[in-house]
């Protein structure tokens, strides 16, 4: 298992994070190993299931990446 941690600006508020939460929960081949306001530190088998990972965030509406410090441009609302 690889140490990942992901920067998701958008991510604020305890329902965006449940959301990305629901978003992902159910990938084979990851462990989540903390999810805060921002940041998701995940153990992940593999490149594969990392940017499956990704691309599950991104279709929940979040941007992965990215200075936690920018304004958020939150597609979902629940942030702004």
């Amino acid at each position: 298992m690889k140490n990942v941690e992901l920067s998701i600006p958008d991510m604020q508020s305890a329902h965006c994070q449940a959301r990305v939460n629901g978003a992902i929960k159910d990938i084979d081949g990851i462990k989540i190993e903390k999810l805060e306001a921002g940041k998701l530190a995940v153990s992940v088998e593999s490149d594969e299931v990392k940017e499956e990972l990704v691309e599950a965030i991104e279709k929940a509406g979040y941007k992965v990446g990215g200075d936690s410090n920018e304004a958020s441009s939150c597609s979902t609302g629940c942030c702004n």
